[in-house]
């Protein structure tokens, strides 16, 4: 497997939906999964196709309650392409599919480079033809509507007659997730299909609640001997182009389908059928597609250099591409969020957390207009935000935890337990620290990109608003003086009420709380430098109350922070729960990352121990670096020293199950700062989460896309001690003894091209010739500045391994 592709040997069912994942072709508008084109679903393989931002909401019928949902939608099947073998006679023979027929030398090729999927493999018939295909696909970078799918059939060893039939199939449901079988998952209705000569077909439909219209047309070819014939039909949900072909004997003959989609949220278009048929007609040969598609892949790349060696940097490449290709530059005219699995599946109904907490740090230096593009869907939600405040009781702006098409609430109230087969109660929508990730998110987009405009406008609105909220929810404890934060659940969604108790909720979570300090601190500089046209459009549209500002300077130096046995407490009353034995467990389940599920199968609950599913109290070392989480803590009155987050991390690190794929992200940044020796373990993990499916069946449906972005980040922030403040690049290098050298480009303040290269006890930072004007660079033990056209190595002295 070369570093530039991502390969499969051989057939095997078991691992075919994961191979679908992995091998999903997207350009930020739609993706397609990788599925076999013959194949129209079942239990081994599950087409996929979903425009990013067209939701559909259903209600159904769930342990005796109505349940409603806002899913991604799985729109028409585009990819469908089946072939079977004629007889002499013209009879025909079985269609062919891997699962029913003799296949040799299957082969699978993901050219990361060109962003095509290469699908090779031998036919043997019952009366022993073999017959030899190979399939390219593409879904087009720089044209978003457009996908293809070229076919080339050769004989081997005889000459004779096949069968070929290319269509689109409108009678597809969301059935990529097993567990959402109880749901009413047929999103799509109005189908309609239809045929115009002399070679295109097309399919029309809508959702059944959100109404989104969807087009698609397809124009179908052949290259190579003329077919013996050639048909359009269209009935049902089924459109197909369809062709006789007589196969000479070692010749290759070619089938080429080109496909165009639309839906009626596209911009500068009548209507997505007009729209789809028109394009389609329009589009150019595969050769041409191909090549316009390789141009835009290297465009793209040349953003995003990346040089790591070995095996972490050909998973990284990958995480790379699949992040490129969901959230490309096309995204940016897109009013659409950060897709907790990518469009790449339908795990977690294609919602939006809190993931672009993971993604924005590593685009803010690279595709700035696509973090932008992110923090406007959250901008455009914010009265949403403010009017969910207001139900509660409180002031300011609720972020949801999971959000989709408009900004409400779109967390779920049941979780299947899939060990038990129970419908349990589910608080995790009480995470409302989510407000402070996006608050986060703002403030290193504008310190990225010296947008100040950015974030004296709609940042101001969100950050302020979100701070407001943080100040109405905080209650003053007059027994310590402290105001505290009650009824929430933190990161770590395993303990989301006290063991007994009668409401949802724990009191104090130290991340919340940390963060809400956090963001309540930066609204303070906001409102103290915001020009005066920005402050008196801020206080006219009621984002801004000066009045306000005494008690958030009172709030951001007196939240509760909880501490137990020398150590931050994850939140209050952490330290009094039991301790689980681990042991045990492992040695009865094996892989326990949902301890949570075993447990309450169990007959018991998690929230009666001290385990965590992922990182809480650690991600406050993600998010700040040493010197700023220590300030931090100063600011709020607490001595934080490097002997207590020491404490603290072992602490943790004994007690996680890890049940997030976004824990070894965060375990390995933290650790390579406060553990090294153990940083490459977690480093590992987190690279090996998605492609190994190392929770065992979640990558089949969809992508982590939080945790793919994190690794990069990892690697682009995390070893180098990347920040980007006080208007320079702030690099202090962590020494992993696993990893000897790398290297990136960045974008950063208007700079397109800064390299960057890590190798032993030396950085090299490089400004292209081209560059206007010099970066300053801030090291643990000196400053520099680096003039364009300048290449600047440093020694990096006293390291040595953890």
């Amino acid at each position: 497997m070369g570093q530039w592709t991502w390969e499969y040997e051989g057939y095997d069912p078991a691992t075919e939906r994961l191979r679908e994942t992995l091998h999903t072709l997207g350009n930020g508008y739609f993706a397609t999964r990788g599925a076999a084109p013959e194949s129209r679903g079942g239990l081994v393989h599950c087409p996929g196709t979903y425009v990013a931002g067209c939701y559909d909401r259903l209600v159904s019928s769930v342990a005796g309650r109505q349940v409603e949902n806002e899913d991604l939608v799985n729109l028409p099947n585009w990819l469908l392409l089946r072939f079977r073998p004629l007889s002499p006679d013209g009879s025909p023979g079985p269609w062919f599919t891997p699962d029913t027929c003799e296949v040799t030398d299957y082969r699978q090729v993901l050219d990361l480079r060109q962003g095509t999927l290469t699908r090779t493999f031998r036919y043997r018939a019952a009366d022993g033809r073999v017959l030899r295909v190979e399939q390219c696909r593409l879904v087009h970078l720089g044209d978003p509507h457009i996908g293809a799918l070229r076919t080339v059939f050769v004989a081997e060893g005889w000459s004779g007659r096949i069968e070929v039939e290319a269509g689109l199939d409108g009678n597809v449901t969301n059935a990529n997730v097993h567990r959402y079988r109880a749901l009413d998952r047929r999103h799509l209705t109005g189908v309609h299909v239809g045929a115009a000569e002399p070679d295109t077909v097309w399919l029309r439909c809508r959702t059944r609640t959100s109404e989104t219209g969807v087009g698609m047309a397809q124009r179908a070819e052949v290259v190579g001997p003329p077919p013996v014939s050639a048909s359009l039909s269209a009935a049902g949900h089924l459109a197909v182009h369809r062709f006789e072909l007589a196969l000479p004997e070692g010749r290759p003959t070619t089938v080429v389908k080109t496909v165009a989609l639309h839906t009626s949220r596209d911009r500068a278009i009548s209507d997505p059928l007009t729209a789809a048929t028109e394009r389609a007609a329009r589009a150019p040969d595969f050769a041409a597609l191909l090549q316009s598609h390789a141009v835009a892949w290297k465009q793209l790349w040349r953003r995003a250099e990346l040089e790591v060696p070995g095996e972490a940097g050909h998973v990284l490449r990958l995480h790379l591409f699949h992040v490129l290709q969901t959230l490309s530059p096309h995204i940016a005219d897109l009013d659409i969020g950060v897709p907790a699995r990518g469009l790449h599946g339908e795990a977690y109904r294609g919602h939006v957390f809190w993931d672009e907490l993971f993604v924005l740090p590593y685009l803010n230096l690279h595709f700035p207009e696509v973090s932008r593009a992110l923090l406007n869907y959250r901008h455009r939600r914010l009265p949403q935000a403010v009017w969910a405040a207001r139900q509660v009781g409180r002031a300011g702006a609720i972020y949801p935890w999971q959000s989709g098409s408009d900004g409400r609430d779109e967390s779920q109230r049941l979780h299947l337990n899939p060990r038990s087969g129970r419908w349990l109660p589910d608080h995790t929508w009480l995470q409302r620290h989510v407000g402070s990730a996006i608050a986060y998110n703002v403030w290193q987009y504008c310190q990225a990109t010296g947008d100040t405009e950015y974030l004296h406008t709609k940042g101001a609105d969100m950050v302020l608003q979100i701070a407001r909220f943080w100040a109405s929810s905080a209650v003053l404890d007059p027994a310590s003086g402290r105001y505290r934060i009650r009824e929430v659940v933190g990161p770590d969604e395993y303990h989301d009420a006290y063991p007994g108790a009668g409401r949802p909720g724990i009191d104090d979570n130290a991340y919340t709380n940390a963060t809400a300090a956090w963001v309540l601190a930066r609204a303070l500089d906001i409102a103290r430098g915001l020009p005066a046209r920005h402050r008196q459009e801020l206080v006219e549209r009621g984002s801004l109350d000066t009045g306000e500002l005494p008690l958030w300077e009172e709030l951001s130096r007196r939240l509760m922070v909880p501490f137990h046995q020398g150590v931050i407490s994850q939140f209050d009353g952490y330290g009094e729960l039991a301790e689980l034995d681990w042991d045990r467990y492992r040695a009865r389940y094996g892989n326990i990352c949902r301890l949570d599920r075993i447990l309450e199968a169990e007959g018991d609950a998690v929230n009666r121990y001290q385990v965590s599913k992922q990182a809480d109290v650690l991600m406050l070392g993600y998010l700040f670096s040493p010197a700023e989480l220590a300030s931090l803590f100063q600011r709020l009155g607490y001595r934080l020293t490097g002997e207590l987050w020491q404490r603290t991390v072992d602490y943790y690190l004994r007690r996680t199950s890890h049940g997030s794929t976004l824990s070894e992200v965060v375990h390995g940044w933290v650790l390579a700062r406060a553990r090294r020796a153990d940083a490459w373990r977690y480093c590992h993990e987190a690279l090996e989460g998605d492609v190994a499916d190392l929770q065992g069946g979640t990558t089949p449906e969809g992508i982590h896309l939080g945790a793919m972005a994190g690794t990069l980040d990892l690697f682009q922030r995390g070893l180098t001690g990347l920040e980007t403040r006080e208007d320079a690049l702030w690099l202090d290098p962590v020494e992993l003894p696993e990893l000897s050298e790398f290297g990136f480009t960045l974008r950063y303040r208007g700079h397109w091209g800064i390299g960057v290269r890590v190798r032993s006890d030396e950085l090299t930072v490089s400004v292209p010739d081209s560059e206007e004007s010099a970066v300053r660079i801030v090291l643990p033990d000196r400053s520099l500045t680096v003039l364009p056209g300048e290449v600047t190595s440093v020694r990096l002295p006293g390291r040595q391994n953890g």
